[in-house]
């Protein structure tokens, strides 16, 4: 047994708060789309306001737990990454653009070979 009782979530209470936060979203694309004419800075602040609550209550829900602790781990993840130096990664791209035309070189052989047996053959 667990330590942490875990408490299941009222299903009620998850899809209204779904349905939330798509109204939430629906109503930032209308109001845009609806207030074409007004300040471009004031619709870009109420889109934004809009989604800014749309993610808070979506936050809130079981589901959007689990997506924002995995956003948490992924950005762990992310600083632990080890990015190659200044000087290997102009080895590698150099070492990639040299077999790069070496494949380019072999197929042109070959196509010339071929179509040269070809046009032997064919007269």
């Amino acid at each position: 047994m667990s330590s942490q009782a875990e408490v299941k979530p009222n299903a009620f209470l998850e899809w209204s708060k779904w349905v939330l936060v798509v109204a939430l979203v629906v109503l930032a694309i209308a109001g845009n789309a609806i207030y074409a004419e007004q300040s471009q800075l004031l619709r870009v602040s109420a889109v934004l306001l809009l989604f800014v609550l749309a993610v808070g209550v979506a936050v809130t829900t079981a589901k959007g737990r689990r997506i924002n602790q995995l956003r948490k781990e992924a950005w762990v993840e992310v600083r632990r990454m080890v990015r190659p130096t200044r000087q290997e990664t102009t080895q590698t791209t150099l070492l990639v653009l040299a077999a790069v035309l070496f494949v380019a070189l072999c197929f042109w052989f070959f196509d010339w070979m071929i179509s040269t047996i070809l046009s032997i053959f064919l007269g």
